[in-house]
């Protein structure tokens, strides 16, 4: 697998894990973590955290964490536009943006609004023009997970291993993009 194909891969299994959790997450968690080993420490050990939750409670307990993390708590909704954005004007033109990209590169959503994490993550994992991908991490996600961190640190819930794993993983991709295109350049 060539590296773009490796981020892509790791892309597609956090947007599982950011989606509603199911049977298989747990086994999504450590295929993630085994991916991630060769790109990140750091975010293998945040991955790490959040697996050893997950294996220490049940379905219904990972249930009721993640929504209590991101569906009933303002400040982790898991949309990307109402993190940068709030409910304004602005976010309705991400979201028209969005859509835009999408039908540009040929991506179908799976239900949820453009801006959710675990959609603008399958995206990634689908797209290889690095430009594109670049912008997505270092101006939409990077920012969005910072705020959704901050939302969620004080309470010390269990997703914010998960999502500091990401951060860390995209803050890898984003130096790793940055230097291809310069190369390109």
């Amino acid at each position: 697998m060539t590296e773009l194909q490796d981020h892509q891969k790791l892309c597609r299994e956090f947007a599982a894990l950011f989606s509603y959790p199911d049977a298989s997450v747990r086994e999504r968690a450590a295929s993630c973590a085994a991916h991630l080993q060769q790109i990140s420490a750091e975010a293998t050990a945040s991955l790490e955290s959040f697996i050893r939750f997950l294996e220490a409670n049940g379905s219904s307990g990972v249930e009721q964490a993640f929504t209590g993390t991101f569906d009933l708590q303002a400040l982790c909704h898991p949309y990307v536009g109402y993190q940068l954005c709030g409910e304004s004007q602005q976010r309705t033109m991400f979201l028209i943006k969005l859509r835009e990209l999408y039908r540009q590169y040929n991506f179908t959503s799976e239900g949820e609004l453009p801006d959710h994490l675990s959609e603008v993550l399958r995206f990634l994992g689908s797209i290889a023009e690095q430009a594109c991908r670049q912008e997505i991490i270092e101006d939409g996600l990077l920012p969005a997970l910072a705020k959704m961190t901050q939302g969620i640190e004080a309470d010390q819930h269990p997703y914010v291993d998960l999502i500091r794993a990401l951060q860390s993983f995209l803050s890898v991709t984003a130096a790793t993009e940055s230097e291809l295109l310069v190369a390109d350049q």
